[in-house]
């Protein structure tokens, strides 16, 4: 019984129209898992002669596939380079949902000197929009050190959308 309700919901799987990742949803192609995981998980299942070339037209198709199949993350990421001089290479990251100081500050951006591991530390408040920031960053770090050569970003959008 089981396996006819599954067939069911699939039949429009083996007709090149009805076969795509929207439209089963809900069953055994709920996520996107790329053409290898996808052909394994319907084998398990189901039959049909061309099914290998049915999947693999499908999920050539798809975008999200793709990404979940991506082969460009494979690996570990490899090391920044060693800095060669103070203040040209930075890391910034971004202290957010903090404690309110007098004078209404609730974030902090967290400057590092790649090279000495020296740091600034700059108080902002979190309505600030992206250009205030820019402008703290050249007023507190470039004027003082210059601009850096690379820098490696937290996850702060709104800053590096100016850069």
């Amino acid at each position: 019984m089981v396996s006819s309700l599954k067939e069911a919901s699939f039949a429009s799987l083996k007709s090149s129209k009805g076969l795509d990742c929207q439209g089963a949803r809900g069953g055994v192609l709920a996520d996107h898992f790329g053409i290898n995981k996808t052909l394994e998980i319907l084998k398990d299942h189901f039959y049909w002669p061309k099914i290998v070339g049915d999947i693999y037209n499908v999920i050539s198709r798809c975008n999200i596939c793709h990404m979940a199949e991506s082969h460009l993350h494979q690996g570990l990421y490899p090391p920044p380079l060693v800095p060669s001089r103070p203040w040209d290479d930075i890391n910034i990251d971004f202290l957010m949902a903090l404690l309110r100081t007098p004078r209404g500050k609730d974030v902090i951006i967290v400057v590092v000197n790649r090279f000495s591991k020296m740091n600034h530390f700059i108080a902002y408040h979190k309505s600030d929009d992206a250009t205030y920031i820019v402008d703290l960053f050249f007023q507190e770090i470039v004027r003082l050190h210059g601009i850096p050569r690379t820098v490696v970003p937290g996850r702060d959008a709104k800053f590096l959308s100016h850069f």
